[in-house]
Formats: structure tokens, sequence, C-alpha cells
């Protein structure tokens, strides 16, 4: 079982964000986009409570939509048989919604089946492009309590973190390398839980069990330090303090403790896996992996 325990490799961590104040409720930033029946999707203030069964999940999306920034969840999957069930926090751009041209940044969290681990997945999308999967087996079990789930993106870089330890890093390298990709268009955080049975358990061979329903997700932490659709400071700016020159690159030792995720808990990267790709060209971004 893993282990909710700080590492002695996170201690080295110096803290790469600055703490946010706890004390915002949902509806300041926050509103339901499905399954608000009062039953699927609970509104507590400073905690909301999505639950899941053969009936309907539940969704909920940020009132604004912005252009760099920092952003944070506190969650607890659910526990126990899940097989298929997808508990997500990611960012998304806005219109059209049919895939064609979207920009995102995911954490999805695959269930499992009882007495293995739960997946946490990565995956960015740009223009529409996706697979960019990223899989690894935390360090802890996600569903036996709250951890922090962040997602800093700025000009410069977007770096994904849990509990404050980089999982994964993408520079921006557009206008310096042919064919680049980075995510640019102003995106709105969402959150879900949803049947994902046709691809999230063993490749979709194990199933829902809709028997173990209902299934249930807890969040926390609802502020947003972030430039927002109706900013009127630029962002880009170097006044806001993601994008200050501290959070360009890795420290040393936020690098160190990035690499040592990568080497001990990730079992799957889109970038080693030649045999998805025509010829075996994996993307471009692969030969600048931080």
């Amino acid at each position: 079982m893993a282990s909710s325990v700080r590492q002695p490799w996170q201690l080295l961590l110096i803290v790469l964000l600055p703490s946010l104040a706890a004390a915002t409720v949902f509806d300041d930033n926050y509103v339901p986009s499905w399954g608000a029946d009062g039953y699927h999707l609970v509104d507590q203030g400073t905690e909301t409570r999505l639950t899941m069964d053969r009936t309907s999940g539940a969704g909920f999306r940020s009132r604004s939509t912005y252009g760099s920034g920092f952003f944070h969840m506190r969650i607890k999957v659910p526990g126990g048989y899940t097989a298929g069930v997808i508990t997500a926090f990611y960012l998304a751009s806005e219109a059209p919604y049919d895939g064609s041209d979207r920009d995102e940044v995911d954490f999805e969290f695959l269930g499992n089946v009882d007495g293995e681990n739960i997946t946490l997945q990565t995956n960015v999308f740009v223009n529409g492009d996706g697979d960019r999967e990223q899989r690894l087996n935390l360090w802890f079990d996600p569903a036996a309590d709250f951890h922090e789930y962040k997602i800093l993106w700025n000009p410069y870089q977007l770096v994904i973190l849990v509990d404050d330890v980089p999982i994964r890093v993408l520079r921006n390298l557009t206008g310096q390398v042919p064919e680049y990709e980075f995510p640019v268009k102003q995106m709105g955080v969402r959150a879900s839980l949803w049947d994902g049975s046709d691809w999230a358990t063993d490749g979709g061979r194990i199933k829902i069990d809709w028997g173990r329903a209902p299934f249930t997700a807890g969040f926390q932490g609802f502020d947003v330090d972030a430039c927002a659709n109706t900013s009127s400071t630029p962002c880009d700016s170097t006044d806001l303090w993601w994008n200050a020159r501290r959070h360009r690159r890795l420290s040393v030792r936020e690098q160190a403790a990035y690499e040592h995720v990568r080497r001990t808990y990730m079992n799957y990267d889109y970038c080693a896996d030649k045999d998805r790709f025509q010829n075996g060209k994996v993307p471009v971004e692969c030969s600048y992996t931080t």
C-alpha cells in the first residue's frame, strides 16, 4: 500500500508556489456544469462532493476563463472497486468543444479493481492534438485522503504538480523549435466524475460494477490565482507572480525531485512508445523533455 508520509526526496524541495488562502467557497469561482440535482453534486461551501451512479455522474467548471496562472484543487478520489471510474481535474479551452482545436491540460485518476493502484494519467492537448499521455502510480493512496493537485501555466512552461512535487513539465519552445506546440488559448477550470469504462481500466476490458455504486469524490480549495479573461493586466505580464523569473524553470532541487518521480513512479510515457507513432517518429517536444 502506498504511504501518505512525506518521502525524504520530497523534503528536499524548495516550495515552488506561494501558499493560498483556504477560505474561498465553491460559489466564488465555480458553477455546476452537470449533475446539479442535489445528489450527484453537493456544494458544501468549502467542499464539494461529486457522486456517480448508473443514472448520472457530475461536474463543475470555473466562472471565468484564464490566460495564465496557478490552478489547484484538493481531491480525494473514490476508493475500493472503482474500475472504469474517472475522476478528472483539468483546464480546457471553451468553444467549440468538439475537440477540433481545443487546448487542454488533464489530471485523470483511473479507477481499478480492489487491491490495485489507482493510476494518475496526465495529458496535454494543443489545437485539438492530444495523445500525450503519461501515467504513474502515486507514492500514496489518493483515495485515503485529500491531496493537492496543481498546474502552473505561464508563457515559459507548464508544470503539473502533486503535493508540490513536479511530475510533468512542458517548456514553451514555440518560435525556437519548428512544429513545437504549447497551449496558449484561454482555458477554464473543470472537474468531473464520469464513466470511462470503454478505456480507463486495463484498456477497457474491466468495466464499472454498478453494484458497487455510488462512487463519490471530494473537492476542496476553490481559490484561483490566475489571469482572467476580464483582467486589465496582460496575461504574460511579469507583474503577475507566476510569470516571475523563478517560475520560468525548475530549481535544481525541483528538477531532482521531478527526475526521481519519472524514474520511480512513471509506468507509461508516450514519448517512449514509438510503436504508436508513424515511422517511430515521436512528437517534437519529446526531444526537449526537461
